[in-house]
């Protein structure tokens, strides 16, 4: 067993096409166990069941599913545990699609990856001869571990090839910086600091709040230097568990860990050549900030497990939202690695600093979505663009872009007024000598957190800001009021 799935290992592992995948993973599963039928399902981000691929199940999947979803594979997915019935018709006597077509036994495994299930796989016989026993699951829980490391895989590798087709086309056909729109003087200074940066290799780091567009300039830099044809990668450090982020950075080698069953190449080799983007550096833990000081010094890593180290030829670009230099004197990042990311900073201005910068947005972002969402809107009227010059815009240009998108949606002529824009609950108070910039974004953010009865996922997807920001910001209120 062990070296068939080696093999099967090695198979799926050279699939990059995540189609083309779960194809093969079905057939895998059917043919290993003498099965007659299966399908695969995989949850998509908001949880739900999704059915991806299906065998000889001649259109009553869906009827299927949701019968069983209430017996074998809801306890499946409620326990994350492989489930056999090898009597099915004892197990099932009520279900149609059981007894019609005398299926004689079900097994039913999750797909995991990294401790975390992604979805299931089915299968069932009518064969007397091939009835399903303990050692059909074991097969299938160790080919399920192996079928889930291999689907992230190619969906990592496939979103990482299309975002580059994508925007290489975007950017044969669009001017040197597309999407950096601004006439403002702040962003002046930004543009030449970046055709500075472009042409070389130097370690940039962009500083900024959530929404202004740190990655944009990343990608700027990337697309218009000489590493334009390789892999640009973006990795948001705060985004993934730490207890994940050093195998996904530096990849592993088979058998560092439970599931590890074969090698993996991490993000930096993954952009061996190109740029790799490392948002919210100042979320990367302690531990983990030494080994990304020697990439910078002399381009080594070394994989999860491995005894070798690997050399790559990467540019670094970083960025925060937060003071680093002050996280320095706390100890809560490495001085040492903090001087090696800063070597040309570059400040982005909050769209507040910008105002005069909103209608050249407004009348692009309007542009925009009115393609995509196949409406002739055309403008944006003063009284609208008035209202929206005197939001204070915590969410800076990513709020922006909510408020234009959704403003697209209900205009019901040709131009976006200001009954269109769904700004009925946001300040359009000036910023007074009473009151701090600060103190306007907490009002406004506690405003919205009470009007969302305290869902922080609501609240921060309505100001076009990341749930990690909104629950620091409000981390750091909690603690200035127990000092006070």
């Amino acid at each position: 067993m062990f070296k068939a799935l080696y093999e099967i290992s090695q198979l799926l592992n050279s699939i990059l096409d995540t189609d083309k995948l779960l194809e093969k993973v079905m057939d895998i599963a059917i043919e290993s166990v003498n099965a007659e039928r299966g399908f695969i399902v995989l949850t998509d981000e908001s949880g739900n069941l999704e059915v991806k691929v299906a065998r000889q199940m001649e259109g009553t999947i869906e009827k299927e599913l949701s019968e069983l979803s209430q017996t074998a594979f809801k306890e499946m997915l409620n326990r994350k545990e492989p489930k056999i019935y090898i009597d099915a018709q004892t197990e099932f006597p009520k279900a149609e699609s059981v007894m019609f077509k005398q299926i004689k036994s079900i097994a039913c495994v999750p797909l995991t990856c990294r401790d975390k299930m992604v979805g299931g796989i089915y299968v069932d016989t009518r064969a007397e001869h091939a009835v399903f026993s303990e050692e059909t699951v074991q097969f299938l829980t160790a080919f399920a571990n192996i079928a889930g490391l291999a689907i992230e895989n190619a969906q990592l590798y496939q979103s990482i090839v299309t975002e580059n087709i994508n925007l290489k086309t975007v950017l044969k056909e669009w001017r040197q910086f597309p999407e950096i729109i601004s006439q403002s003087e702040k962003m002046k200074k930004v543009y030449e600091i970046m055709n500075q940066v472009i042409p070389t290799d130097v370690t940039v780091s962009i500083l900024g709040e959530t929404g202004t567009g740190k990655e944009l300039v990343a990608r700027a830099i990337h697309y218009n230097g000489c590493r334009k044809n390789k892999l640009f990668v973006t990795v948001n450090c705060g985004g993934i568990p730490n207890e994940l982020l050093e195998s996904e950075l530096f990849g592993y080698k088979k058998g560092s860990f439970t599931g590890a069953v074969t090698d993996r190449r991490g993000l930096f080799e993954a952009a061996n050549g190109g740029t790799i983007f490392l948002d919210e550096i100042s979320d990367l833990p302690l531990s983990l900030q030494p080994k990304i000081l020697r990439v910078l010094q002399n381009g080594e890593i070394r994989r999860l497990g491995d005894t070798i180290n690997t050399y790559v030829n990467v540019r670094i670009i970083s960025a925060t939202h937060r003071n680093l230099a002050e996280l320095v004197k706390q100890e809560k990042f490495r001085e040492d690695l903090y001087y090696r990311l800063n070597v040309v900073t570059i400040d982005l201005p909050p769209l507040r600093e910008r105002l005069e910068d909103i209608p050249l947005l407004s009348n692009y972002l309007i542009k925009k979505y009115s393609q995509k969402l196949e409406k002739d809107v055309r403008e944006i009227s003063k009284r609208a663009l008035n209202r929206l010059s005197r939001h204070n815009w915590p969410g800076n240009i990513r709020e922006l872009e909510n408020i234009l998108e959704s403003a697209t949606v209900l205009c019901r002529g040709k131009i976006i007024e200001e009954e269109d824009l769904n700004i009925k609950n946001i300040s359009t108070k000036t910023i007074t000598r009473d009151k701090t910039i600060a103190d306007i974004e907490k009002e406004e953010i506690m405003k919205r957190l009470e009007n969302f009865s305290g869902d922080r996922e609501r609240t921060a997807e309505s100001l076009g800001i990341s749930l990690r920001t909104l629950q620091y910001k409000l981390s750091r209120w909690k603690k200035d009021e127990k000092k006070n």
